[in-house]
C-alpha cells in the first residue's frame, strides 16, 4: 500500500481573511484524491494564512457513488476530522473499517492511515479539517 504526503498549495492562492462561503456556490476541482477510485471535487476554503490559531486548512469535498479519497497518512504534527455532511461510505482507519454516515465526525490521529470509499447510491458531502499538533 502506497501512502501519499499531503502537499499545502501556495498560499497566495487565498485571501488574507476568511469571512464566509456558501458551499453551494462553491466552484469544485475535479480530483483524484490521494490516488483512490474515480473522481472527488473539492474546494479548499482556508488555507493557513486565514487563521489565527494552528488550523492548516479547511476542505469541502463531494465523494461520488463508487468513488474514494484514498488510503493516506499525514504526519505526525497532523490531526485531521471529517465531518459527513450527506451520504454514508466506508471509513478506513489504521487497519480498521467501519460506516459512516451524514452526522458523523471522524478523528484522524497524528501520523494515522485514513481513506474513505462511497459505498452509497448519494454523493458523499464532507468538510475535512486539518490541525498542526504542538510537539
Amino acid at each position: 500500500m502506497r501512502f501519499e504526503k499531503v502537499v499545502m498549495p501556495a498560499p497566495d492562492r487565498f485571501p488574507k481573511t476568511f469571512d464566509r462561503c456558501n458551499l453551494f456556490e462553491l466552484p469544485l476541482e475535479r480530483e483524484c484524491a490521494h490516488c483512490g477510485e474515480g473522481d472527488v471535487f473539492a474546494r479548499r476554503i482556508a488555507a493557513p494564512c486565514n487563521f489565527a490559531g494552528s488550523c492548516n486548512f479547511i476542505d469541502y469535498a463531494e465523494v461520488p457513488p463508487g468513488s474514494s479519497i484514498g488510503r493516506h497518512r499525514h504526519g505526525p504534527d497532523e490531526e485531521e476530522f471529517y465531518l459527513v455532511l450527506d451520504g454514508q461510505g466506508e471509513m478506513w482507519r489504521d487497519g480498521d473499517v467501519f460506516p459512516v454516515c451524514a452526522g458523523d465526525l471522524i478523528r484522524n490521529s497524528p501520523g494515522g492511515a485514513h481513506g474513505l470509499r462511497n459505498v452509497g447510491s448519494k454523493t458523499i458531502r464532507l468538510f475535512v479539517f486539518e490541525l498542526s499538533v504542538a510537539p
